[in-house]
């Protein structure tokens, strides 16, 4: 069992930058990969990016790629997603998750969530 607490999200411009940190309560978290999905109003809840258990391969979603920026610090056990460039269309509820598994984390498949943070960004 990984327990994650997110911070940071909050109102931005369009162009503006913020960072979510997703903070685990174990140690193990160094061996989890960490992804990042939302969801917007009326939407399904979408993939946004990931990285593997040293944080060293990432992938990411056709619509942030090139803006978000994930990363993992494992002596922290703390994960991050630097959010440039954003756009009204990214507005949505941002969560973390954590998975042993990096398919399964991405198929959304016996993921460990956080609580979910806000991202509101204004033309």
């Amino acid at each position: 069992q990984v327990q994650l607490v997110q911070s940071g999200g909050g109102s931005v411009q369009a162009g503006g930058s913020l960072r979510l940190s997703c903070a685990a309560s174990r140690r193990a978290f160094s061996l989890y990969a960490m992804g990042w999905f939302r969801q917007a109003p009326g939407k399904e809840r979408e993939f946004v990016a990931v990285a593997n258990w040293n944080g060293r391969d990432t992938s990411y979603s056709d619509a942030v790629r090139g803006r978000f920026t994930i990363s993992k610090d494992n002596l922290r056990n703390t994960g991050y997603l630097q959010m440039n460039s954003l756009k009204p269309e990214d507005t949505a509820v941002y969560f973390c998750a954590t998975n042993l598994d990096i398919t399964k984390l991405q198929m959304n498949e016996n993921n460990f969530w956080a609580q979910g943070t806000q991202v509101t960004v204004s033309s």
